[in-house]
C-alpha cells in the first residue's frame, strides 16, 4: 500500500510541476495572440512563445517518460533550455547516451537549470557511461538536502513536497530506480558547488 501511495504522490507532484512549467509560455502565447491582428511585433512574440513551449514540452517528455531513445550531443543541445549555457566540450564529439543514462542526463540538465537562479554555465565532461556535471554562476548552488536524497530513497520521497522543488528528489529517485550511481563529489571543486557524477553502476 505504501508503494502505491508513493507512486501516486510522485505522479501528483509531477503533474503539478508540468502545469507550472507550461503556465508561463502558455500565458505569453495567449497575450501575444491578442495583439496579433495586424501587429508584426505581436506575431513575433507569439511565435517565440510557441517555440519555447514546444521545446519545453519536448524536453520534459524526454526526461520524465520511460523508454526514451538514445541521446546524441546535438540532440542534447536542441533539447536544453534556451536560457541555459551548456558546455559539452569535455565530452568526445561522437558521444551518445543510451537509455537510461540519456534520461538521467536530461534530468540533471533540469536540476542544473534550477540551481542557477541568476543564470550561469553547465558543463558536462567524461564519457557516455561516466559523466560529471558542474555548474557555475553568480548564485550557483545545488538544492539543500541533495546529498541525503542521493543516499536515502526515503528522504527523497519525503522531499516530494512541492512542484517547485520536485526536480532534486525526482532525479535522485530516478537514478536509484534505474540502477545508476549518482553522487556529489564533495571537495572536488576548487570553488563553487561540487560536481555531480553520474555513472553506470
Amino acid at each position: 500500500m505504501a508503494g502505491h501511495t508513493d507512486a501516486l504522490r510522485i505522479a501528483e507532484v509531477l503533474a503539478a510541476r508540468l502545469c507550472h512549467d507550461l503556465a508561463g509560455p502558455v500565458g505569453s502565447l495567449n497575450q501575444a495572440l491578442e495583439l496579433v491582428a495586424g501587429d508584426d511585433e505581436g506575431l513575433a512574440l507569439a511565435r517565440q512563445a510557441a517555440a519555447e513551449l514546444a521545446r519545453r514540452v519536448k524536453l520534459l517528455r524526454a526526461a520524465w517518460t520511460p523508454d526514451g531513445p538514445d541521446l546524441s550531443l546535438s540532440q542534447l543541445r536542441d533539447l536544453a533550455p534556451e536560457r541555459l549555457t551548456l558546455d559539452l566540450f569535455g565530452l568526445p564529439g561522437g558521444t551518445v547516451f543510451q537509455p537510461p543514462m540519456a534520461r538521467l542526463v536530461l534530468n540533471l540538465i533540469l536540476l542544473a537549470q534550477e540551481s542557477l537562479p541568476a543564470g550561469g554555465l553547465v558543463a558536462l565532461y567524461g564519457t557516455a557511461t561516466d559523466l560529471v556535471v558542474t555548474i557555475a554562476g553568480p548564485k550557483a548552488a545545488w538544492p539543500s538536502g541533495l546529498v541525503l536524497c542521493l543516499t536515502d530513497p526515503d528522504a527523497a520521497l519525503s522531499a516530494l513536497t512541492a512542484p517547485r522543488t520536485l526536480q532534486m528528489p525526482l532525479t535522485a529517485l530516478l537514478a536509484q530506480g534505474l540502477g545508476l550511481r549518482l553522487s556529489l563529489l564533495i571537495g572536488a571543486a576548487k570553488s563553487g558547488p561540487p560536481p555531480l557524477r553520474l555513472s553506470i553502476s
